[in-house]
């Protein structure tokens, strides 16, 4: 994966004369693409690049620039295409000629050819921007599914973009100022954020399946031109398990390409399992051997107690599934100081507060994934796909208006200061954009009220809860280099899954039933009906001690700019409540909590926030 940035200026103005403010942006994108870099100019047009080195290390330059029909192209690229061979047969066929291997090059001829048409034919996950120098239009687009970023904002007749705020943030037009949305959006949907929001004001993000072109005049026309779409199912459920197979290894497989090594993440669970049990075939049918890689937590078997969410343990899974594979197993321990250093480290890598320690445990465990490989495949995704949550399963809950895994509405509003939210109705806020997401899903007419109800849910979980965590898995991971690709994201499984009745996805009445049935003879059965399991977090009472130590320290600082938001006492009272209410989802309860004022506290004082 790569970095990518840049700035289209007005007409009459020089983008070079912005020379070093790009090497600032440029760095700020350096853990993104350690290996290479590359600055374009042409007049009022500046593209900047950051590279990590996956395929075709020599060939793959960026930008990268292309003459052809009249019109020279030139490229910013952040992303793999998964169906490089494919297209590059189509294009050779219709007279392109190719000099790399790369699927950067790929791509730039398929814009070429296609023009913005060419984006509904990549299978991959990409951000770019290319810049036509005779038309003086810059083409933007971001993947299907919103693996990759991209971040822009006009400010003073100027169109700038990149792959992370922290770079956005570096332009002098460009202030880390917070208004009111932005303020509703941390503090009541947070770690979550509106679709299309970068919550900094005036700082936007492509949507997932959106393209479009600024002009150098000063316009902007964007479009989506993809969505999950509903469609009638005439499979039969062997016939689904026989197609979801089929998509689910066709997926995996052609995420292992690369020209670095390779690893998978292994929890024990399923999702991870399957990733990592396919993967382990690829590689022995290769003569190589693959590498898995998993993460636990000092003492955490001596303080683990199963509940509803958690229901058992990892280690006992993960030595099962590796008896299994003929893999190489990594196994990384955390304990509790550094879990709680990193948390601020996870603010600077999502320049955002964020999942508190379940993102800080990921930065510190692709930090040692990255001694080992350049890529990683990991099990996002299928459970907003296939169904897998509580809140998909749980019929009072599935039924329950608003946001299922932020039902704190009203506990959460009590934190903020009068008058900061300026009008904005808390609950009123999270409902419009609740209802907003409800009414857009895409339901054939006739459809009965629990099948129109579960394809609700999944577009809130695709939507929403998946964005979250995509949002951690990209920053936790590009923050040491590592590329994370997310095989159950692939278009066509969520497209294929929209469409197939509840009761094929609830098979037997298990979680992810049809993945389950579909993967038979691929797992032990141990693992293939082991009851689903969250991604690993501490038990250790020590954490709870930490993040509670520190947040008093910031209580006590009077001059802690997060006082400037939160209404006076109210840290105190959570710090001497026992209210077990989630924040945000299942893995982020009272620690968690009060780990996230934590991040709100360093991010407003990191960032010198001004709130307007």
């Amino acid at each position: 994966m790569c970095g990518i940035a840049g700035q289209i200026c007005r007409p009459e103005e020089q983008a070079e004369r912005f020379l070093l403010v790009y090497r600032d942006m440029q760095k700020e994108l350096s853990r993104r693409g350690p290996d290479q870099t590359g600055l374009y100019f042409d007049r009022s047009a500046a593209l900047i690049h950051a590279r990590l080195c996956v395929v075709d290390p020599d060939n793959g330059l960026q930008p990268m620039t292309l003459l052809y029909g009249g019109e020279e192209y030139t490229v910013v690229y952040n992303g793999e295409l998964y169906n490089t061979d494919e297209l590059r047969n189509e294009l050779k066929t219709l007279g392109h000629e190719f000099k790399t291997r790369s699927d950067t090059e790929v791509l730039l001829h398929s814009y070429a050819e296609w023009g913005e048409r060419c984006v509904e034919r990549f299978n991959g996950i990409y951000a770019f921007a290319i810049w036509e120098k005779q038309g003086r239009r810059l083409f933007l687009a971001r993947d299907r599914m919103g693996v990759k970023p991209l971040f822009y904002a006009q400010r003073r007749g100027t169109f700038i973009f990149a792959s992370e705020i922290k770079a956005l943030l570096k332009h002098p037009y460009i202030e880390p100022e917070l208004d009111s949305e932005g303020l509703a959006q941390i503090m009541l949907l947070g770690p979550g954020r509106v679709p299309g929001s970068g919550v900094f004001r005036d700082i936007f993000e492509l949507l997932p399946g959106e393209c479009g072109f600024y002009y150098e005049d000063g316009r902007l026309e964007l479009r989506r031109y993809w969505k999950i779409e509903d469609s009638p199912c005439t499979d039969s459920f062997e016939q689904a398990a026989e197609k979801v197979r089929y998509l689910v290894i066709d997926s995996i497989t052609r995420q292992l390409s690369a020209d670095v090594p390779v690893c998978t993440f292994l929890s024990g669970g399923l999702d991870s399992s399957i990733i990592s049990a396919v993967a382990d075939r690829y590689f022995s049918e290769r003569g190589g051997r693959l590498k898995t890689v998993s993460v636990g937590y000092k003492d955490n078997e001596k303080y683990f107690k199963a509940g509803k969410f958690q229901p058992n343990s990892d280690p006992a899974y993960i030595e099962l599934m590796n008896s299994y594979l003929s893999a190489e197993n990594i196994y990384t321990v955390i304990d509790t100081p550094e879990l709680v250093s990193a948390l601020y480290s996870a603010v600077d890598a999502r320049d955002l507060p964020g999942m508190a320690d379940v993102d800080s445990s990921l930065l510190l465990f692709c930090k040692e994934i990255k001694k080992t490989a350049t890529v990683a495949l990991s099990g996002e995704c299928a459970d907003e796909i296939f169904g897998g949550y509580p809140w998909y399963r749980d019929p009072e809950i599935r039924e329950r208006e608003g946001f299922p895994w932020a039902q704190s509405t009203s506990w959460r509003k009590g934190f903020i200061r009068d008058g900061l939210l300026k009008g904005i109705n808390p609950e009123e806020y999270v409902d419009y954009y609740y209802r907003k997401t409800v009414g857009e899903s895409s339901i054939l007419p006739g459809t009965a009220p629990l099948e129109r109800r579960m394809k609700q849910m999944m577009n809130l979980n695709v939507n929403w809860f998946m964005q979250t965590l995509l949002d951690r898995k990209d920053r936790m991971s590009m923050y040491s280099s590592l590329e994370v690709r997310v095989p159950f994201c692939d278009h066509r499984i969520a497209e294929y899954l929209y469409t197939l009745p509840w009761e094929y996805k609830d098979h037997n009445g298990y979680e992810k039933g049809l993945l389950r049935e579909a993967m038979r003879g691929l797992l032990p059965d141990e693992i293939l009906w082991r009851k689903k399991s969250p991604y690993p977090k501490t038990h250790n009472p020590s954490y709870m001690k930490a993040v509670s130590e520190e947040l008093r320290s910031v209580i006590g600082d009077r001059s802690a700019p997060v006082h400037e938001i939160v209404r006076p006492g109210s840290l105190e009272e959570l710090l001497s409540s026992d209210r077990q209410t989630p924040w945000y989802g299942q893995l982020m309860t009272a620690p968690q909590t009060l780990a996230y004022f934590l991040q709100l506290n360093y991010w407003l004082k990191k960032y010198n926030i001004k709130l307007v």
